[in-house]
């Protein structure tokens, strides 16, 4: 299903361009397991515990519901900003560079529309960028 790039981010239509929760749970899992294999995002993968089950679940929800999806992760693990988030880790450029080669290529194996990847590659740049600019170890 192709849609407009312009009517992303309107009420839950990403949510259900990426196929709901289930879509989601795909891209996070391949996300995670790209981050497992490939060589230059070595060092985002050692900032997690070896089980990722977990963050699987948490990006997933988070993702529901930034897309415009059910407020279930705000209800399973209670929201909390991505910088605060974020705020013990360092996060330099390589660390958000690696985050985005994960995120790029987990988006190129799911079934979505070419516009609606290109949508999502645009806007993960916004908080990957942001997590960058305000981690306190500038």
């Amino acid at each position: 299903m192709s849609n407009s790039i312009s009517s992303y981010g309107s009420a839950d239509s990403s949510y259900r361009a990426a196929g709901g929760e289930e879509g989601l749970r795909s891209l996070c899992r391949d996300f995670y397991e790209l981050m497992d294999i490939l060589p230059e995002t070595q060092k985002i993968r050692e900032m997690h515990k070896d089980d990722l089950t977990v963050m699987i679940d948490k990006l997933t929800l988070f993702l529901s519901m930034w897309l415009g999806g059910p407020k279930t992760y705000q209800e399973k693990y209670h929201f909390v900003g991505m910088p605060a988030a974020h705020q013990h880790l360092i996060i330099l450029e390589e660390e958000r560079d690696a985050w985005l080669t994960c995120m790029d290529q987990a988006l190129e194996k799911q079934p979505f529309a070419d516009d609606f990847k290109q949508y999502l590659r645009k806007q993960f740049r916004f908080p990957a960028e942001m997590i960058y600019r305000t981690s306190r170890f500038q």
